[in-house]
């Protein structure tokens, strides 16, 4: 699968092996700007497709995506096994055409399974990277 390409090949260690059937999000990727599963996708499958792990989502120079930046800044992570699947599924939802509120939030957010009781942080740090990305 593409995670064990990323991990194993690249040293990409962002996206991780959580449950390996699509319901974790821990493997979660950005490909072409869509949040994407890679325990399962063939390796051959991502030919030609821009692929970003949490390790590009910073700038060259090192500055934390809006995104990253708030979920620190909220506090949002409790074990951080999800949050790499936390993080690129939000950053995939902030840049769909989606009107963002709570309801939005929950349902951009429901493909990663979170069992540390973060959620309300969650929201919290998405909200704030919109308003960030909104400047």
């Amino acid at each position: 699968p593409l995670l064990y390409v990323l991990r194993n090949r690249l040293s990409l260690n962002g996206p991780k092996f959580g449950c390996g059937m699509q319901q974790c999000g821990a493997c979660m990727v950005l490909i072409d700007g869509k949040a994407q599963y890679t325990c399962t996708m063939p390796a051959s499958s991502a030919q030609k497709m821009r692929i970003t792990t949490l390790e590009g989502l910073a700038s060259p120079q090192g500055k934390l995506h809006p995104v990253q930046q708030s979920f620190l800044d909220e506090q949002a992570a409790q074990c951080g096994y999800c949050l790499n699947g936390m993080v690129i599924a939000a950053v995939s939802l902030l840049n769909s055409s989606v009107k963002l509120d709570d309801d939005a939030a929950r349902k951009g957010m429901q493909r990663v399974l979170c069992r540390c009781g973060s959620q309300a942080r969650v929201l919290r740090a998405i909200k704030r990277a919109a308003n960030t990305m909104k400047k």
